[in-house]
């Protein structure tokens, strides 16, 4: 009886959803993509969770309806990929971002698209964003990403990011990373 009630909200919200996502054509226009993540992120409890995902399903590259988005948070470009059963805190900020399945985000975690979206001219001044300097950031499945943390790196599978820990380099899979900037716990550390 569950599953059947989960499956026609999920009817419902995609359907309410269509119009959003087709004034974003479908995630291909940034500015109003921009301006109905935004709005979804606002919607609160459980119906505004179901009209994120959906809308998400709609306009990113890849989202499946078995994920969770919570109130405040938003993607800022179509370019990313959620797969099943990821948890999304309240109040993250995602970028271009692929997300490994049953990946959960604490809540106010920001994932920018990489470390270089800003270069500076000869003079030295900051130049505005270019689109060809973002990265995909990869985050692999089966990890915890603690509040705070700000990811601007890869990290893999089964690994944890301690809350507020600051990613600059790649992490690799299955261990625990804290500070700013990020280091691995060794074995004597994390016991």
């Amino acid at each position: 009886m569950r599953s059947l009630i989960k499956t026609c909200l999920c009817a419902i919200f995609l359907l309410l959803a269509v119009p959003l996502a087709a004034l974003s054509a479908f995630g291909r226009f940034h500015a109003p993509f921009y301006f109905f993540a935004q709005c979804c992120a606002l919607v609160p409890g459980i119906l505004g969770d179901y009209l994120r995902i959906c809308y998400y399903r709609l306009t990113l590259t890849r989202c499946d309806l078995s994920s969770r988005i919570q109130f405040g948070s938003f993607f800022s470009h179509p370019q990313a990929s959620i797969a099943g059963s990821v948890y999304i805190g309240s109040y993250c900020v995602l970028g271009r971002v692929e997300i490994g399945e049953r990946t959960q985000i604490s809540s106010g975690v920001m994932i920018p698209s990489g470390k270089r979206q800003h270069s500076r001219s000869a003079d030295g001044s900051i130049e505005s964003s270019n689109l060809e300097h973002f990265e995909t950031v990869s985050i692999g499945a089966d990890c915890w990403i603690g509040t705070s943390a700000v990811i601007l790196a890869p990290v893999g599978a089964r690994s944890t990011i301690g809350a507020g820990a600051v990613v600059v380099k790649s992490i690799p899979a299955g261990v625990t990373a804290v500070g700013n900037p990020a280091r691995i716990l060794d074995s004597k550390e994390s016991s």
